[in-house]
């Protein structure tokens, strides 16, 4: 499925569309999720890449670019192991029309779970266009209470769907 769809066509607030997402959680062999601290956020807020769908592009291929985007992370350093249904997030008030143009009330995101084949080194978070100054492993409770609160219950969710992937390798 590509980045149109009859529910890409849902309106929230102010009769503004969702934005089409894809997003990555990206486990390693201990259980635990990466988490990039955002460059363009006074507050100490982390989270997971994740990034717009282009145009003609699959939500698979999207999160897959955003990842190497995000952290460098080559498509050979991961396995993708599951895929979570749309989810939706409104942006708080003081947010809308301030962000992507002010063409968008929220985002439409679908959630990738992509096991870690590589090692640390095969991250780097100092890509051309850079989200992230900071980056580490998470268990994702943590990574809950560190994300911007309006996207808490995306992250529950998505760990929710994705609870069974979320341990250690044996």
């Amino acid at each position: 499925m590509g980045a149109q769809s009859d529910a890409e066509n849902a309106r929230g607030a102010l009769g503004l569309p969702y934005r089409p997402c894809a997003g990555v959680v990206l486990v390693n062999r201990q259980g635990l999720v990466f988490a990039g601290r955002r460059i363009d956020n006074p507050t100490d807020a982390w989270q997971m890449p994740q990034g717009g769908i282009d145009a003609g592009e699959t939500p698979r291929e999207a999160a897959l670019r955003e990842l190497g985007e995000e952290t460098g992370v080559a498509p050979a350093h991961v396995e993708i192991e599951g895929e979570a249904d749309w989810v939706l997030y409104d942006l708080p008030p003081e947010l809308l029309g301030r962000i992507w143009k002010g063409q968008f009330c929220g985002q439409r995101q679908k959630w990738f779970l992509m096991r870690f084949l590589g090692e640390d080194r095969d991250i780097d978070i100092a890509t051309e266009h850079a989200e992230f100054d900071r980056w580490r492993w998470m268990a994702p409770e943590a990574l809950i209470e560190k994300i911007v609160p309006f996207k808490r219950e995306v992250y529950r969710t998505v760990f929710d769907a994705f609870a069974g992937h979320l341990h250690p390798q044996r």
